[in-house]
């Protein structure tokens, strides 16, 4: 009688997909530490994440920047939880998911507030989707060069926000988050006056 926890990383970000992951922990064994992935440190959350992958059934779902534009990042969101439970080579029949709303799944799902905080099964998804996540940001950085992702991976530091300005938006950027929007109006207005 598997349950898995599904958490996702990426929402907040101006660039970037957003990465969901379905984790099913064993009954014993489990790894010790496991956190909210905000509350961690980078080399702890790569460490934890080896070792759920060890002994957990993972899950990873990715959902990219044109459907976070085409259907808003709540959908786009659920998009990616739904082809992570997919993606478990077991299917649970239940699913805790952090939050206050769930995508629809094939089984019984709760979704539980601050859920990467007190379940250990969704702290564990919320590890592997923040890992999975990060590691493609920093792909996509020698990809496109200059806005630092693998530094901020995409979020709206200031940082980010002067290469945005500078540089204008590169095709992972969100169009439909507004600091984006701004930059292309930024850039058409300078291209109108010169």
């Amino acid at each position: 009688m598997a349950i898995c926890g599904i958490d996702e990383a990426g929402r907040g970000p101006l660039a970037g997909p957003v990465v969901a992951a379905a984790v099913i922990l064993p009954k014993k064994g489990r790894p010790k530490g496991l956190d909210d992935s905000k509350q961690l440190s980078a080399e702890a959350r790569e460490e934890l994440a080896e070792k759920i992958r060890a002994c957990a059934i993972v899950g990873v779902g990715v959902a990219s920047v044109e459907e976070i534009d085409r259907f808003n990042i709540l959908r786009a969101s659920h998009m990616a939880m739904v082809r992570a439970f997919e993606a478990l080579s077991e299917t649970p029949v239940a699913a805790l998911v952090d939050g206050n709303m769930a995508p629809d799944l094939p089984c019984a799902i709760e979704w539980v507030i601050d859920g990467d905080v007190i379940v250990p099964v969704i702290s564990a998804a919320s590890i592997i989707a923040k890992v999975e996540r990060d590691r493609m940001m920093s792909a996509l950085c020698i990809e496109y060069p200059g806005y630092a992702f693998s530094k901020h991976k995409g979020y709206a530091t200031p940082e980010h926000q002067r290469a945005l300005a500078e540089l204008g938006p590169c095709a992972i950027h969100r169009r439909s988050f507004k600091p984006v929007q701004d930059a292309l109006q930024r850039q058409s207005e300078l291209k109108f006056a010169s």
